[in-house]
């Protein structure tokens, strides 16, 4: 007998899985989302390039090419209505030799093909205007105004949040061990904490999503995805400024590759490469993979400013052959549901992958009623690093605790780090925090704050110790008791 029963369980709780969330939240069907980690955003979609692809790479008529430009549409309004940091910079795709030009044409058609919007070639003393750091040797560059810059972290938070508020169900720490029949077309899935039924399954696994396919589907559909790494460099937003929209050199059959992009917190991110390995766990960088960024940079940017790195990085991609999203209903496992190898531009196509897997389900669950009353917006924790200082003050007025700096690179205060705990679905470690509210994400790198956010999930979260405090998750944990214990041999 299941311990717990649902009409829908959605596996994985990246930005895909929570866009799907969102979506289901609107309907009357009871939902839940299983994920292995401590917190939302933990796999891919915490270390990618967090931009919104316009839509011209995708091979024409692709699931990938439909979603991402249906994604990149519904993105701005989205943003905007989760609270989501979001700016339309547009990208630039760099050709640097005249015998490379058709390769714009090649990219200019075919996004006109997928129904990209105001793409045109432009040339050199244009795009000098839009970037003056672009390489000496650049020639002309494909021009996509509606590509743009997001915040990963709180995207995938917000997304997670509306679906909670809305009834959703989250159990973190949970790892799905295995998927059967159970009786009544309904589906068994074994965690390490018990057994959930459910009607529909969704995986969103990401590069574990072809293990749980595996495990459903004939010998003959067999699934396998390859984790795809990509190694970064992220610039200390003393950078902020070097470069204005997102800069692509042409593609290769490996990917985008090495871009040069802004953030939406003012930083500046370059890479990434693109490293077929075997461990799906492997997000260490290297010197080789590193070295690969600097100097591919500087195909289509002159004197990117390295010196002020503040971190390097390395996320995976869920990459399958054929390069296109797996989404649908499994052939010969009715009410499984693939949402797989969704890897750039799945950020992209997020909004939109929510949207068609959710329309899916519905239909597998015989079109359940809408809710009639349903929280689509979100307030997000107030923003004091761009208040201008008499909203401040009015803030501290009400609320004391933001006038209390923590985190003084990205002038995080402790009235939103409280928030961020107190959140639905609200952070329980240093890691969690700083996708909610971006402290320990500046030069420093958590140097300074972290002892007072320690103090502060201490305080809010009941029955946490210092002692349990974790950066991401058990067997992080950041210390080991009292240093008086520990000389005493009193902690263990």
């Amino acid at each position: 007998m299941a311990d717990s029963s649902y009409d829908v369980i959605v596996i994985g709780a990246g930005v895909s899985g929570c866009a799907v969330a969102r979506e289901l939240s609107r309907l009357e069907v009871d939902a839940c989302v299983v994920e292995r980690e401590e917190d939302v955003c933990c796999g891919t979609s915490k270390a990618n390039s967090a931009i919104v692809h316009a839509g011209f790479d995708a091979r024409t008529g692709s699931a990938m090419a439909r979603l991402n430009v249906a994604g990149a549409r519904m993105m701005p309004g989205l943003c905007e209505e989760l609270g989501v940091d979001f700016k339309q910079v547009g990208s630039l795709v760099v050709c640097t030799s005249e015998e490379s030009r058709p390769g714009l044409r090649e990219l200019l058609d075919r996004g006109a093909a997928n129904g990209v919007e105001g793409l045109r070639i432009i040339e050199r003393a244009e795009l000098l205007e839009l970037e003056p750091n672009v390489s000496d040797e650049a020639v002309a560059a494909l021009w996509a105004p509606t590509a743009g810059i997001v915040n990963p972290f709180q995207l995938t938070v917000a997304l997670a949040e509306c679906a909670c508020v809305n009834g959703v169900e989250f159990r973190f720490n949970e790892k799905v061990e295995d998927i059967r029949r159970a009786p009544e077309g309904r589906w068994a899935v074994r965690t390490d904490k018990g057994v959930l039924e459910a009607r529909v399954v969704v995986n969103a696994a990401g590069v574990y999503a072809d293990e749980l396919h595996n495990m459903v589907a004939a010998p003959e559909d067999r699934m396998d995805i390859v984790p795809r790494r990509g190694q970064y460099y992220v610039l200390d937003t003393a950078a902020d400024g070097y470069v204005r929209h997102t800069v692509f050199a042409l593609p290769t059959k490996l990917g985008k590759g090495v871009l040069v992009t802004p953030t939406t917190a003012g930083n500046v991110l370059v890479g990434p490469t693109a490293e077929d390995i075997a461990d799906k766990e492997g997000v260490d960088t290297t010197a080789e993979g590193i070295a690969e960024v600097r100097a591919k940079s500087a195909v289509t940017m002159k004197d990117v400013p390295f010196q002020h790195c503040v971190r390097t990085f390395s996320g995976l991609r869920a990459h399958r052959a054929g390069h296109d999203f797996v989404i649908g209903e499994v052939d010969g496992a009715p009410g499984f549901v693939d949402c797989a190898a969704i890897e750039s531009p799945g950020l992209s196509s997020a909004p939109a992958i929510g949207k068609t897997v959710a329309d899916i389900v519905s239909s597998l669950l015989v079109h359940p009623a809408k809710k009639p009353y349903w929280q689509g917006s979100r307030k997000r924790i107030p923003d004091v690093e761009h208040m201008s200082l008499d909203e401040w003050a009015a803030l501290i007025q009400r609320r004391p605790d933001y006038g209390r700096v923590v985190c003084r690179c990205r002038h995080v205060t402790e009235g939103q780090i409280v928030d961020a705990v107190r959140a639905p679905l609200g952070a329980r470690s240093l890691d969690a925090v700083k996708r909610r509210t971006e402290a320990g994400m500046g030069r420093c790198q958590a140097g300074f704050c972290t002892p007072k956010v320690m103090e502060i999930l201490e305080r809010e979260v009941a029955g946490l110790t210092m002692a349990g405090v974790t950066k991401m998750g058990s067997g992080s944990e950041v210390v080991v008791g009292h240093t008086r214990q520990v000389g005493r041999g009193e902690a263990q």
